[in-house]
């Protein structure tokens, strides 16, 4: 059977594929904070026909002669180059301006995101649009960090409240001092209600009219960004190859500072995506050509024997 119609069929499935692709970037060309994908292809091993050889004192060398044998899938990449932010005016808007990923508690499983829409809850939690809280660390009211340290029992174990440690505040010299993750709570006691550039949730107390810290805003940052699965809802999960989370505060650490009342819209660049869609529409057709042409050719040999 010629190899040819096997290397049609190949190039049918993975242009597929990348149509598959194309399509899905465009269907999310205004969901905020979405990173565009592409798709890279690369050949199949090689049939040797004839191995290369080396030259002589009374001839030259020779290359040695291949039949590739198709085209399959190098790699899906996630594109994170950087994206627009639309202004809103929505006070609980953010966009992140460079590296970084909001920390989302989705049940007991951390995920992460670059849509910033944030909203508080019927408790006054800082949610996404799903309800999943947005995550930071407890200041005080001066906007200092508040660190925690376990607590011991009286053999010196930690103790435990529903599998967690049990936490409590300590001087941020402490050898066991640590930042813990917790969920943002807007007391309805501030009024006036904004975040910084910097992640701070701030509001003016309606008792003493002053400015008061609430929490901190809290980014993640990954050592490599692309090995990140996406899980749907706009939102990330780590992988072995996307290596641990750091957390930092918003422009510490290289990540990038906030832009308040904003939000990052979607990469999709609609001109190159609709040129890509022209050049795998004609590779789906050149390789439907290969295997209409293959099957023409053994219909002839069939018909040699008539």
């Amino acid at each position: 059977m010629m190899r040819s119609l096997y290397s049609g069929v190949t190039g049918l499935k993975n242009h597929q594929t990348k149509m598959d692709v194309i399509g899905n970037n465009i269907a999310n060309v205004n969901t905020a904070g979405f990173k565009a994908s592409r798709v890279i292809f690369q050949d199949i091993y090689s049939q040797t026909v004839a191995p290369a050889s080396a030259g002589n004192g009374t001839t030259g060398g020779t290359n040695p002669m291949q039949v590739g044998l198709g085209v399959q899938l190098a790699t899906i990449d996630v594109l994170n180059t950087p994206a627009s932010s639309q202004y809103t005016g929505n006070p609980l808007d953010l966009a992140i301006d460079c590296d970084g990923y909001f920390v989302i508690k989705n049940g007991s499983v951390y995920t992460y995101t670059r849509a910033g829409n944030f909203y508080t809850d019927s408790a006054h939690y800082l949610v996404d649009s799903n309800g999943n809280y947005v995550m930071g660390y407890e200041t005080n009211p001066d906007g200092t960090l508040v660190y925690k340290k376990p607590v011991l029992d009286a053999e010196g174990n930690p103790m435990m409240d529903n599998g967690e440690p049990v936490m409590e505040p300590c001087d941020p010299d402490d050898p066991d001092a640590t930042l813990v993750l917790t969920k943002i709570k807007v007391d309805p006691k501030y009024y006036d209600v904004s975040i910084n550039v910097n992640g701070q949730v701030v509001g003016l107390d309606e008792e003493t009219s002053q400015t008061t810290v609430i929490g901190q805003i809290v980014l993640a940052q990954f050592a490599n960004p692309n090995g990140l699965e996406k899980v749907g809802e706009n939102a990330y999960q780590t992988t072995v190859n996307s290596g641990a989370a750091t957390y930092t505060t918003p422009g510490a650490g290289g990540s990038g500072k906030l832009n308040p009342g904003s939000l990052e819209m979607s990469n999709v660049d609609l001109t190159a995506q609709f040129a890509e869609m022209i050049i795998t529409q004609r590779g789906f057709q050149a390789n439907s050509r290969v295997i209409t042409t293959t099957d023409e050719m053994l219909e002839e040999l069939v018909n040699m024997v008539r």
